[in-house]
């Protein structure tokens, strides 16, 4: 089997594997976001190159799907940075939050880039997210309550798959730990959303007005939040 890697503006490296008994052109994107191709070995590498191309808009689809790689130095939230600390006498890798930071020890023949590695990495960093939005997340729903006159029930911090927070008819609010990878004038809004389901628990013409009257850049930021996820690393 033969195996080149060529750099492909705005796809990043393509590694083109020639494999015999491969009959026909096979793009794939692996779990780790290498963007692979399979091709006959008669074929040259270029057609391989073309053929990625063509199926870029698929590619990039692709990769959104994957979770993203946290790296080195990164700032996780709002007061945390994680840190992968190769180390020679560990045989396995271990994480650490302390304070203001995330630390990932891992064996020194490993990458931080491998899949358990960052398995490991997210879980640290999900900690850290819950840490940082228990301590600030109420206080700001808090004052923002107060600002506005608004009253509400109870809050808890919650790990949310689709959603950034939820207020039930009782006036009991949800916020998710993953707003702490928003700025901080999208966490705002995102409270003041809830806040507002204390009055009006159906969105509809009335709750869009009267979020406008209270945040009149709201619309703007509901444009917003929509390149954002729930998740790590948002």
């Amino acid at each position: 089997m033969a195996i080149k890697a060529v750099q492909v503006p705005d796809l990043g490296t393509i590694k083109l594997y020639k494999r015999r008994g491969t009959r026909s052109i096979r793009l794939s994107v692996a779990p780790d976001g290498d963007i692979r191709v399979n091709l006959p070995y008669w074929l040259p590498y270029s057609a391989g190159v073309q053929f990625a191309r063509s199926r870029s808009v698929w590619i990039q689809e692709q990769l959104e799907k994957l979770p993203k790689r946290l790296k080195h130095g990164q700032v996780i939230g709002k007061t945390h940075r994680i840190y992968f600390e190769p180390n020679e006498k560990v045989a396995k890798p271990t994480s650490r939050v302390t304070i203001s930071a995330i630390r990932i020890t891992h064996p020194f023949v490993e990458a931080s880039s491998e899949p358990h590695i960052q398995a490991i990495a997210v879980r640290a960093a999900t900690r850290a997210l819950r840490l940082q939005a228990e301590a600030a997340l109420p206080e700001r729903l808090r004052e923002l309550a107060g600002r506005h006159g608004f009253t509400y029930k109870s809050v808890q911090v919650k790990q949310l798959r689709g959603r950034w927070g939820s207020c039930d008819q009782d006036k009991n609010i949800v916020l998710n730990l993953f707003l702490m990878e928003l700025p901080w004038e999208l966490i705002d809004y995102v409270l003041l959303h809830e806040l507002t389901h204390t009055e009006i628990l159906r969105h509809g013409p009335d709750f869009w007005t009267a979020m406008a009257h209270r945040q009149p850049a709201s619309q703007a930021h509901r444009q917003a939040m929509r390149a954002y996820r729930p998740v790590v690393g948002a």
